[in-house]
């Protein structure tokens, strides 16, 4: 086998052995793999009512796009109860369907939605109604036997269509970047060897017909997986309704006309690329967090530094290939080109995770945090091969084959790697709070929602024996875990009418409940409930919760 061949096989290699890892990881158990999360459900799941509800309200902690995708509620023979169509509240994060008056039984509640940044979510979950005839709680209900969709399951292995949809992030990504650092490089080696031009404009073709044919197969796989199980209908309100879809369009829009600018000079080419690499930027994480701005700015200076990077590399390696002597003297603009990118690419790393997380700490709780760890030890054995290319480069050496084999191949990896981060969420999922303790002397239920620092609903409910009645008082407190040196806070929960049919015999029940900002940060808590009988009798109950 030829040295040329040992060299892309290499690279294949290492490019392969990456995508697998990242793979693996994210479909270990607790990997984050939703942006937008369902908050607060009205009704809610698994709870027995004694009226019909007025309607479904769903609430998301990001916006959601409400033209596409459905919230569909079924009785207890998979019939819809109402054709009516949800609405959207003005900032884009509940959704509200209107039911008619609902008759005894169970019912599903079914919702498949997408985020604006165009990832699917989807659920769903049971209520009751009334003393159902066939006595079946509604915990012991299974949604997806109630849609007919037995043997459902929560799988931790990598399914063929996740590694499909991975794969082809990587694809794109690369495309991506390929494409906009080969139109950026001209604006850097104006007046260079018209051999180097040559090459430019051979390479800059290839990678314009690749991304055009990644992000069209990006498009497909990802528009396949949004709108799983609804109607071709919907395709046209993905793409003409809705934010991601409109990106989609822009994107496609784009990598045609690359064909056309590719015929200008560089300023041209670099406004073109600038402008690819901007969509690409709203069309990530960045646009999420705030201040957007600074999110926004840190994110396009990353891509382009990272487009130079990898552009820059390749025309490097082909130049290496037709010509030594001219890669000899394109080495010297790429080192100086390369290591101020790879700075570029650290400092607004830094500044992204900052914006992205509350704290470091966040970097070890999700699959995100884990591959950027993995992404920031190969940009640490970037830095150290860039320096010794600028070493040699600046002593009149030429580069060596193994330093640019090894740089090509961590090139390779921290692409994988970077495609992985607009997939995955760089939080956790909060999840809520649902404590059920049963005793001879007292049962106790204890639910927080959405269970995030800020705005939550609170409910308390007790149950005391007949013989020693309603309970005198009941109080709630929070303690931070985390800051020992805080005092406790009091929640003012307040006696409400239970709607949900939630009694047990020999036993009178009591509910409280609240809503406000009493959880403040994020963090660890510990949740204690007090509760005061007639005779002064007090019985103390402790469960322990976090968020993020």
């Amino acid at each position: 086998m030829s040295r040329k061949s040992n060299k892309y096989l290499s690279l294949i290699q290492a490019a392969a052995i990456s995508i697998w890892m990242c793979l693996m990881l994210l479909s270990m158990p607790g990997a984050a793999a939703a942006h937008a999360e369902l908050e607060r459900t009205v009704p809610e799941p698994n709870a027995k009512y004694e009226q019909s509800p007025a309607a479904v309200e769903l609430s998301f902690n990001e916006s959601i796009e409400p033209e596409v995708g459905a919230i569909k509620v079924l009785d207890s023979k998979s019939r819809p109860v109402t054709d009516k169509a949800p609405t959207a509240s003005k900032d884009g994060q509940s959704l509200t369907l209107p039911l008619p008056k609902l008759t005894e039984g169970v019912y599903t509640v079914s919702y498949a939605v997408i985020s604006e940044d165009g990832h699917p979510i989807s659920g769903s979950y049971v209520f009751v109604i009334g003393n159902v005839t066939e006595g079946v709680d509604a915990a012991t209900f299974d949604p997806h036997k109630e849609l007919g969709h037995e043997g459902h399951s929560v799988s931790t292995q990598l399914t063929i269509n996740q590694f499909i949809i991975y794969a082809v992030r990587a694809v794109y990504y690369a495309s991506l970047l390929l494409a906009a650092g080969l139109m950026l490089w001209p604006l850097l080696t104006r007046g260079r060897s018209e051999k180097l031009q040559l090459l430019q404009k051979k390479w800059e073709m290839i990678a314009l017909q690749t991304l055009l044919v990644a992000s069209l197969l990006y498009i497909f796989v990802h528009a396949r997986e949004i709108l799983t199980g609804y109607p071709s209908s919907e395709y046209s309100k993905l793409f003409l309704r809705t934010t991601i879809g409109r990106e989609w369009v822009a994107l496609l829009v784009l990598a045609l006309i690359g064909f056309i600018i590719v015929r200008f000079g560089p300023i041209m080419k670099a406004l073109w690329a600038a402008g690819i690499l901007v969509l690409e930027s709203f069309s990530g994480h960045a646009v999420v967090f705030k201040p957007k701005v600074s999110s926004l700015l840190f994110d396009f200076v990353h891509l382009a530094a990272a487009s130079v990077w990898v552009g820059g590399l390749l025309l490097l390696l082909v130049l290496w290939i037709a010509d030594r002597k001219e890669a000899g003297r394109f080495a010297v603009v790429f080192s100086r080109a390369a290591l101020l990118s790879i700075t570029l690419l650290v400092l607004t790393g830094i500044g992204l995770t900052l914006l992205f997380l509350p704290s470091l700490h966040y970097l070890f709780y999700t699959a995100w945090g884990t591959i950027l760890l993995v992404k920031t030890g190969l940009v640490v054995l970037v830095l150290v091969v860039g320096g010794l290319l600028h070493l040699r480069v600046r002593r009149g050496d030429l580069p060596t084959t193994v330093l640019l084999r090894v740089d090509a191949a961590l090139m390779a990896l921290i692409i994988v790697c970077a495609a992985l981060f607009t997939y995955i969420s760089p939080l956790p999922a909060n999840n809520p709070v649902l404590y059920h303790k049963m005793g001879d002397k007292m049962h106790l239920s204890l639910r927080v929602t959405p269970n995030k620092p800020g705005d939550n609903t609170f409910i308390v409910k007790v149950w005391l024996p007949d013989a020693v009645g309603a309970p005198k008082s009941v109080k709630l407190r929070l303690f931070s875990l985390d800051r020992k040196d805080l005092g406790p806070i009091d929640v003012p929960i307040k006696a409400f009418e239970d709607p949900e049919i939630t009694t047990f015999d020999g036993f009178v029940k009591a509910a409280f409940t609240t809503e406000g900002p009493f959880v403040p940060f994020a963090g660890r808590w510990e949740a204690e409930v007090r509760v005061m009988d007639k005779d002064d009798n007090e019985t103390v109950e402790k469960t322990e919760f976090r968020n993020y």
